[in-house]
């Protein structure tokens, strides 16, 4: 019969321990270490028996690009490196809310085979009325309510799906663990099988797993280590709009993004982003400036929205929302120092549209621009638009896929968009955008303002 004992789990590397320490030795991670009750068993006799499987010459081992499987979801597809390929474990992970598992139940949904959907939070009937939402239907999509990972990979190998989607890891438990279900034990050891019945079937497993309050998957960080693909699902629960972004890929780029639209159908691909974060009819308005962002690889243009306004209590007030508020304040004191603007006893207000967060330093160029146009209330042509990065001392630095930002501005038909003079190897022969190079900020508030 099992004993059980407790142990103390690092949530971090996954390393026990017989007490608890407030210092992992093993990762160097502080208050990461959790109480868990588990069952000592008798460790497996060693097998020496002669494996099926034999060692290969490289030269001689077949590449998997022409058997991957498309999803019919373009932006996954395009994420993943062009579909998921056979055998690979996939993890979603995102804030409770913000669509994961209509996410997956569409790609089920857009499959043209056998699918087993597992749901361990849901019944079969929450399931179908979710389904009969989406646009999309899939007549051999098998759902399948249940939490045990022996019943389900029994299943599984009686009915051979092309794709298992597990809704979520956290509440699925195997019996080999005496442990809670969501425990750390539990997550590697589910998530560690599931690994194996992929690699023997080469049968993709898209998994869902829950994130924590400070936004990281939810269990062990090997979990990350052991999927291949890991994707993060982001967004605003107030917008509509979702990204998808890949922080792991051993099968393709992690530069790659995805947009969505959350409707009541379902989740609408998003193919021309720029359109969705800029307003193309408004009226020209002090305090907005378009910039021409990269995010990963692909471009698309922003709108950044200021609000300079004498402060009305004895401390200026400074918010930023999509944008680092410790770096909004440093471009303020860039343009109070280098450009003679007293910023310093007015309040400033920053907002990315659209609900995003930016990080790419070639906004600051667009930031400075939005805030003069407030401050000096003169408003900016909608046909402008600037990608720069900004530096302490008041100059303005280049900043990397310059010719993207200009391609992606010129289809949207902008008229002029201004870079650091220190961009080189420009190709705008084939532009028909104005390319206007400045080099300190001073320079650019002459161009802008006169």
């Amino acid at each position: 019969m099992a004993k059980s004992k407790s142990v103390y789990v690092c949530r971090n590397c996954g390393a026990d321990s017989p007490k608890w320490i407030g210092r992992c030795p093993s990762c160097g991670e502080w208050n990461s270490y959790a109480e868990e009750i588990i069952a000592t068993k008798r460790s497996p006799q060693l097998s020496y028996a002669a494996s099926p499987q034999k060692p290969e010459l490289i030269n001689e081992i077949g590449t998997l690009e022409d058997k991957r499987l498309f999803t019919g979801v373009k932006e996954i597809d395009r994420i993943l490196g062009g579909g998921m390929v056979p055998g690979s474990l996939i993890l979603i992970g995102g804030e409770p809310g913000i669509g994961k598992s209509t996410l997956a139940l569409q790609v089920a949904m857009k499959l043209n085979s056998t699918v087993l959907y597992v749901s361990g939070e849901e019944s079969s009937e929450q399931i179908k009325l979710r389904a009969g939402r989406l646009s999309d239907t899939n007549p051999e999509c098998l759902v399948y309510s249940e939490t045990s990972l022996e019943n389900i990979i029994n299943q599984a190998n009686n009915i051979r799906p092309s794709v298992i989607i597990i809704d979520s890891i956290q509440t699925i438990n195997t019996d080999t663990i005496e442990s809670s279900a969501g425990s750390i034990s539990q997550v590697r050891e589910s998530a560690a099988l599931l690994l194996k019945y992929a690699k023997q079937t080469a049968t993709p497993v898209l998994l869902i797993g829950h994130i924590t309050k400070d936004g990281n998957l939810a269990g062990p960080k090997i979990l990350e280590h052991i999927v291949d693909v890991v994707l993060q699902f982001e967004g605003e629960s107030n917008y509509i709009y979702r990204i998808l972004r890949a922080a792991k890929n051993r099968f393709g780029s992690t530069n790659e993004l995805g947009i969505f639209e959350m409707l009541n159908t379902g989740l609408r691909e998003v193919d021309n982003p720029s359109e969705m974060f800029i307003n193309q009819n408004r009226e020209e308005m002090s305090g907005i400036a378009i910039a021409a962002t990269v995010d990963g690889i692909r471009p698309f243009m922003i709108e950044t929205q200021a609000l300079v306004s004498s402060a009305v209590y004895g401390t200026p007030q400074r918010s930023s929302t999509g944008f680092d508020i410790r770096r909004l304040n440093m471009l303020l004191a860039v343009l109070e120092k280098r450009a003679g603007f007293r910023l310093g006893i007015k309040d400033v207000f920053l907002n990315i549209a659209g609900g995003l967060k930016v990080n790419d330093p070639a906004i600051d160029l667009s930031v400075i621009s939005s805030v003069l146009s407030s401050n000096l209330d003169i408003p900016l042509s909608k046909k402008f638009c600037f990608a720069g990065e900004t530096g302490l001392s008041g100059e303005i630095r280049a900043v990397s896929h310059i010719d993207q930002r200009i391609k992606e501005a010129d289809r949207l038909g902008f008229e002029k968009i201004f870079i650091s003079k220190y961009n080189r190897k420009i190709d705008s022969a084939k532009s028909s955008i104005e390319i206007i190079k400045t080099t300190r900020v001073d320079s650019l508030v002459k161009n802008l303002f006169g």
